[in-house]
């Protein structure tokens, strides 16, 4: 006796979202030209053609709707709201970043190393979107309207690093611990900024009004005062 698969009724929305989730969970897991239309199919509980029905443009279309669809996710780890102190949100982004990259982490490798059989300039475009995405984020944390190359460049280098040490978390075998690399990636920021804001006037005026909402027991003092003792015993630089 055969049986005849049934399938349950959906929106176009919903079978959309359906096939797009089910893809981007095999893209967490294995590089995008090992995924075929198949597994997807499987992964939903659809047949082959209703894929192609969503995706006429077949894989090459389905993954640059996943890649969007993760774009989407990871643009919004920054999205916190502004209250509070800067450290604090920069925790709370990353936590939901480093936790995005923890749940995908072969495709968030894959979306950020390329490399990919089916990378185009449009994937390319959508990585580079991410990182600008978030870089305005941060800017807006900073409250800073107009930023300057200096402050600018500042924030997308922590992107940068932010991206570059999750991918050497992952092939590290996600060591240390997802709570110390979230505290040492903060704490890269702090650096950054207070670097930057001894040559800038812009990013100085933005460091001293984020400072100026940091209580002493938070990331910033217990930066300090493992720093300051560490300069302090090289007296001749002082």
């Amino acid at each position: 006796m055969t049986t005849v698969r049934a399938y349950r009724r959906l929106s176009v929305e919903e079978r959309r979202a359906q096939l797009l989730d089910a893809a981007l969970s095999l893209f967490a897991h294995r590089a995008p030209e090992e995924v075929s239309l198949d597994d997807v199919a499987e992964a939903a509980g659809v047949s082959r053609p209703l894929v192609y029905r969503y995706f006429p443009g077949g894989k090459q279309q389905l993954y640059e709707a996943a890649l969007r669809s993760a774009a989407e996710l990871l643009e919004q780890c920054f999205a916190q709201p502004q209250a509070g102190p800067l450290t604090h949100r920069l925790s709370r982004a990353l936590d939901r970043y480093l936790a995005f990259v923890d749940e995908h982490d072969t495709g968030f490798a894959a979306l950020l190393q390329g490399g990919s059989v089916v990378e185009t300039s449009r994937t390319t475009a959508t990585v580079d979107g991410i990182r600008r995405a978030a870089a305005q984020q941060i800017l807006v944390h900073l409250a800073v309207a107009d930023p300057g190359p200096r402050l600018r460049m500042m924030v997308r280098t922590w992107i940068t690093a932010v991206e570059g040490a999750s991918l050497i978390w992952i092939d590290e075998g996600k060591q240390p611990d997802v709570a110390s690399l979230r505290e040492w990636l903060v704490d890269q920021f702090i650096a950054l900024l207070t670097a930057t804001a001894a040559t800038d006037p812009q990013t100085a005026a933005a460091a001293r009004a984020a400072l100026a909402l940091e209580p002493a027991d938070g990331p910033v003092g217990a930066l300090a005062r493992r720093v300051i003792p560490l300069v302090s015993e090289a007296a001749h630089l002082l």
